[in-house]
């Protein structure tokens, strides 16, 4: 099926409401769903043997800014069987403040098991909630970490549990990028061929 058979599937299956937007000036084409409608099409789309989506190659979640107050999730599905591929998209509010609810998403993870871990890194990363997921806790930063690390507003806090986190000319010269020129006293430690230092 290419995209545009695809797209009609959907609409015959759940009507044409479910759609909320297509794209298809880029390399990738996709469409943009209903966020509480993603888990019934995508299951439909698994299982239905016209489709078959059996693999979800990837899943992404983008911040569009507080400017634009929206976040996104993209989902890669693939068929092995049939050969073809479908970028799904939702959209949702993003909250600019503390107060504000974290935006939601119905999980997939009950579909395919590789979304378990891809919306647990969109949680912890980008603050994007993913409802009925069976463990969602953060998966790279601490659990006590504040604030999500690639939400375009992010600032960082200056301390965790009493230890420095901004990186800055101090760590640059105690350690991390610093510490091959300052052991070996030269500015250019390594050659082109990564010779090894004497």
């Amino acid at each position: 099926m290419d995209f545009e058979q695809l797209q009609q599937f959907i609409i015959d299956m759940f009507g044409a409401e479910v759609i909320l937007g297509t794209n298809t000036d880029n390399l990738q084409p996709y469409i943009i769903l209903q966020p509480e409608r993603l888990p019934e099409v995508c299951l439909e789309l698994h299982d239905n043997p016209l489709t078959y989506f059996d693999l979800l190659s990837c899943v992404t979640g983008i911040d569009n800014g507080p400017e634009a107050g929206t976040m996104e999730v993209a989902y890669n599905l693939y068929s092995i069987p049939h050969n073809h591929h479908l970028m799904l998209k939702v959209q949702v509010q993003r909250n600019n403040t503390p107060e504000q609810s974290m935006p939601a998403v119905p999980t997939v993870s009950h579909i395919w098991r590789t979304a378990d871990w891809h919306e647990r890194e969109i949680f912890d990363l980008l603050g994007i909630y993913f409802t009925d997921h069976p463990d969602m806790r953060r998966i790279l930063c601490a659990a006590d970490w504040e604030g999500h690390p690639l939400r375009k507003d992010y600032k960082l806090q200056d301390y965790y549990h009493g230890i420095k986190v901004p990186y800055d000319q101090h760590n640059e010269n105690s350690g991390f990028r610093g510490e091959p020129v300052k052991l070996i006293s030269s500015e250019n430690p390594f050659t082109d061929k990564r010779e090894k230092p004497e």
